[in-house]
């Protein structure tokens, strides 16, 4: 039916855990009216729960021996009451897990030297992704499971709690077999998902077994049913060890610096496993290649800046083809679209953080909708307004008067050169007059060009007059020359009779501008021209497209003048790889003083480009070779006439017979001596050839694109989550509080969709939580440490809550603590885990975040959960010269079945990296679903067994 919701694993499999939660609850209310062994003193803890004892913030509801409706009324009231404050835990643990990607996101500068001595700088995270992961992010997902043991110990007079240890070890059977049972089976079909960071969850792995091993050793070995001070404090010890540990399994350092790893196939087994290897060039160091220059000490100190600098070279290139695809995908599309279906695809592709998952999944349970994409719709709003709103220019009330433009140009043989003069602004109906006149430079008037002087008048509604300045023409070469025109004296016509200066006015009519002296070059027509670039190197981007290059004839324009010039390869390649070759000759007609040279430039789209070619002008050529002689001889001539004119001895001769006049006369002026003006007079005529100039050779380089490069350093900030999951001001937060958002999935339909029924439904139902949590200082505070610290505190206080409504719930139902913890508080504490792993299960390319957590967590609750807990309580009753009495009992019990179970869970998963497998999740259909179906009957099994042992029925510790 259309518009209805398919219903999606995730609560297909909550759905399963209920139902499976509800029969052990009646198999256990059952087993107490079931005659049970006589109780012995190894199993002192079958005694039930015969009455409630008050909670450390709630008290007991009175009477205490009710009848049978009032107790059915007053489960119902716990359960939905529990059920309430498990989501209020998952809403301020959503803050908590915002304030910790925050505080993991910290950048800093880090200067890099390369093997060739350069150095470099680029910023990387201040914490290590491993380390973040077991103590932030694994703080996180277990704050709950951490703060009720902790509470409940130090809540009761120091006294040992079942709820809080039970939780901790019903909260790992439930990570480890029903997650991970989860994920597996959510893969694609075709897909399969690897653990990218193998060294690293060995160890996480091995310390997640140990933890409990080590458990089973202080309740039932060392000192059974007491724990001692120096027990505590190991298992808390064990916490900043097995991080460390995981650390240098991380980066290669003590033993794993010496050991060259690579990843083969057992021929025997098939398992893909890590083993030593021979030192090669490169080696492959959790998916990235490091030069064995720097695994051999050179440069150790640099190691970990370089793969860090790897990283964000990667980040770089990634973007950049992201941007490429997306253009030969979409060529229609605008840079601005373009750049904001880039930085959705790369957060919804990059990899993330294990709390990212925890709020993406928290805020679509809570109707909140999909994070990312309401981040860069958001986003997009804010560009667009940007650029909506564009400062207005201020009106001008001054008329301003000036050349526009400031330099001209114009050949000798011109006639007049043509200046341009505008009005700006103002009142145009007014009329203006300005004075101009000419002013000598090189050119002097009355030789060069024709002294000028006058008013030009705009009358109202004219913005543009012009002028003539005349120029003369004459046969001597010489070098181009130049004079300037500079305008003055402004008035305004205020009435008829009245012109006034501006400066008379009040408030100023109109005023000269800028500019207000133009400049006008004669350039010489009288030789053929020196030709050359502009300068002798240019800078371009590549993302230029066609490249214009200039090449200029000065000094002369008389004649056609063929140029040729061809490209020459640099450290830029030809051919089509950084620009096209090109060649061939400029035709340069009578009096024509500019080409172009147009030269492909091909754009790759490089980060940072820095690369050269050349362009090189050859010999020029006249087209009339004749005309270059005659040109000479006439000008010989000339000079010479003027040089008699001025006293020079000598005399012209009549030609001979059959002579021309030209031939006789250059045979005059060559044979007999010349003086010493004549010489000067050739030299001159000589440089009326067509010559280069001083730039024959341009060297042009290639750059990157300064708006490709800007794009990508913005799309790569961008993409940082904690700018999707941050807040800035307590407005966001409120503002994002009362809305309500659809429910979508990671697949952009292109359509914006209303939210549903249950999005509007669980949106109600958690408004009171997020108004509440709103009042937590935003992430931006203190780079999200306010906001850490007071989500902490929160947390404490609900759980503490929440360890009251399941003592009571289970109390009055007549359930055991540890039944009521392994089944529901577990469950409830677990729930937004289960949602954050199945989604990074699915979106991410490895299988670290939805197991390599899994098992980091579980370690990391024994170490901190009970040591903690366990450390205060033993050191308390040590100073009160008591021990510390931990009964085993069904503690124990558990402990040792769920290692036996994860023993075999982990040995399941490592089967799975066998080739015809593939991976620790995903695979053959068959395998993904007897894998699932194993886990989930792992965790069926600890339940049943847990629950039977806790009640008598069969034999504990």
């Amino acid at each position: 039916m259309e518009g209805s919701r398919p219903i999606k694993p995730g609560s297909t499999a909550c759905l399963c855990f209920g139902l499976v939660s509800v029969a052990v609850t009646f198999l256990c209310t059952e087993a107490r009216t079931t005659p049970s062994p006589l109780l012995t003193p190894s199993n002192a803890t079958c005694r039930g729960n015969a009455k409630c004892r008050a909670g450390i913030i709630l008290p007991i509801w009175y009477p205490e021996d009710p009848s049978m409706g009032d107790k059915i009324a007053r489960v119902i009231v716990y359960f939905v009451a529990m059920i309430y404050m498990f989501l209020g835990v998952s809403i301020i643990a959503d803050r908590f897990m915002a304030a910790i990607e925050v505080i993991t996101s910290q950048e800093r500068e880090l200067v890099i030297k390369r093997p060739n001595g350069e150095t470099s700088t680029t910023t990387i995270r201040v914490w290590n992704e491993t380390v973040s992961n077991l103590t932030l992010m694994a703080l996180g997902s277990s704050a709950p499971e951490i703060l009720l043991s902790l509470i409940e110990v130090c809540g009761h007079g120091f006294q040992p709690g079942e709820l809080g240890p039970a939780t901790i070890v019903g909260s790992a059977a439930f990570n480890m077999f029903v997650i991970i049972g989860l994920c597996v089976s959510v893969i694609p079909q075709g897909e399969v998902r690897k653990i990218k960071h193998l060294r690293v969850f060995f160890v996480t792995a091995g310390w997640s077994v140990f933890a409990y091993i080590w458990l089973y050793m202080i309740l039932a070995v060392f000192s059974p049913n007491v724990v001692q001070v120096w027990e505590g404090l190991v298992t808390l010890a064990f916490f900043p060890i097995c991080v460390l540990l995981a650390w240098v399994a991380d980066r290669r350092l003590l033993f794993y610096k010496f050991m060259h790893k690579k990843y083969r196939t057992d021929k025997h087994r098939g398992v893909i496993i890590e083993t030593e290897a021979e030192r090669s060039k490169g080696i492959e160091m959790d998916g990235k290649m490091l030069n064995s220059h720097f695994m051999d000490g050179g440069g150790p100190s640099n190691l970990i800046g370089l793969i860090e600098s790897k990283e964000v070279d990667e980040s770089r290139r990634d973007m950049i083809r992201i941007l490429k695809d997306l253009k030969q995908k979409y060529p229609e599309r605008e840079m601005d679209q373009l750049v904001e279906m880039a930085n959705y695809y790369a957060l919804s592709h990059q990899q993330k953080s294990r709390a990212f998952y925890r709020i993406q999944a928290t805020r679509m349970m809570t109707g909140a909708g999909n994070i990312l994409k309401k981040h860069v719709a958001e986003q997009a709003k804010k560009s667009v307004s940007v650029q909506q709103v564009h400062v207005e220019e201020p009106e001008e009330y001054v008329s301003r008067i000036a050349f526009e433009p400031a330099v001209y140009q114009c050949l000798e043989n011109c006639g007049a050169a043509i200046l341009t003069i505008t009005r700006k602004g103002g009142d145009i109906n007014k009329t203006i007059y300005v004075d101009y006149k000419t002013e000598d430079g090189s050119a002097n008037a009355g030789a060069d060009y024709e002294f000028s002087e006058g008013t030009v008048v705009f009358k109202p509604g004219e913005m543009i007059k012009e002028i003539n300045i005349g120029i003369i023409d004459d046969d001597i070469f010489e070098e181009d020359e130049h004079f300037f025109v500079r305008l003055s004296n402004l008035r305004v016509l205020e009435t008829e009779d009245e012109v006034l200066s501006p400066n008379s006015l009040q408030y100023p009519k109109a005023m000269l501008g800028f500019p207000t002296v133009a400049t006008v070059t004669i350039l010489d027509d009288d030789h053929s021209g020196i030709f050359t670039f502009e300068s002798n190197l240019v800078h371009v981007s590549e993302s230029m497209g066609i490249m214009e290059v200039k090449v200029l004839r000065t000094s002369g324009a008389r004649g056609t003048i063929i140029v040729p010039y061809r490209s020459m390869e640099g450290l830029a390649k030809g051919g089509g790889e950084d620009f096209e070759d090109t060649y061939g000759e400029l035709e340069f007609k009578n009096d024509e003083t500019c080409k172009l040279i147009h030269v492909k430039i091909i754009d790759d789209e490089e980060y940072e480009k820095n690369k050269n070619f050349f362009l090189e002008l050859a010999e020029p050529r006249m087209v009339d070779m004749s005309l270059q002689k005659e040109t000479l001889t006439r000008r010989s001539i000339t000079l010479s006439r003027l040089h008699c004119k001025n006293g020079t001895t000598g005399s012209i001769q009549r030609p001979k017979l059959g002579e021309t006049a030209s031939v006789a006369s250059s045979k005059d002026v060559t044979d007999r001596k010349m003086t010493s003006d004549e010489e000067e007079a050739r030299r001159i005529a000589e440089m009326g050839k067509p010559v280069l100039g001083e730039h024959s050779k341009l060297e042009v380089i290639i750059e990157e694109s300064y708006e490709f490069k800007s794009t990508v350093d913005k799309l790569i900030k961008k993409t940082n989550l904690a700018l999707v999951v941050g807040t800035n001001s307590w407005r966001d937060q409120f503002m994002e509080a009362i809305t309500v958002s659809a429910d979508e999935d990671e697949e952009d339909t292109g359509e914006e969709r209303l939210p549903s029924c249950f999005d509007y439904v669980m949106h109600f139902l958690t408004v009171f939580w997020k108004v509440l949590f709103a009042c937590v200082p935003p992430t931006d505070y203190l780079n999200g440490w306010a906001c850490f610290i007071v989500s902490i505190v929160i947390i404490g206080l609900l759980t503490a809550v929440i360890g009251d409504l399941a003592s009571h719930f289970g109390c009055t139902i007549g359930l055991k603590d540890s039944v009521t913890a392994v089944v529901f508080v577990a469950l409830g504490t677990s729930v937004p885990d289960t949602f954050a792993s199945k989604v990074s299960a699915v979106q991410d390319t490895y299988a670290d975040a939805s197991i390599g957590n899994v098992t980091g967590s579980n370690a990391v609750n024994v170490f901190l959960g009970i040591g903690l807990a366990w450390s205060v309580a033993a050191i308390y009753w040590h100073m009160k010269g008591k021990p510390f009495v931990v009964e085993a009992g069904s503690l124990a019990f558990s402990v040792t079945l769920f290692t036996i179970f994860a023993f075999l869970a982990i040995s399941v998963l490592l089967y799975r990296r066998r080739a015809h497998i593939g991976g620790e999740l995903g695979g053959p259909r068959g395998h993904r679903l007897a894998t699932s179906a194993f886990l989930f009957g792992l965790w069926f099994l600890y339940i049943l067994f847990s629950s039977l042992e806790a009640y008598c029925h069969i034999e504990g510790f």
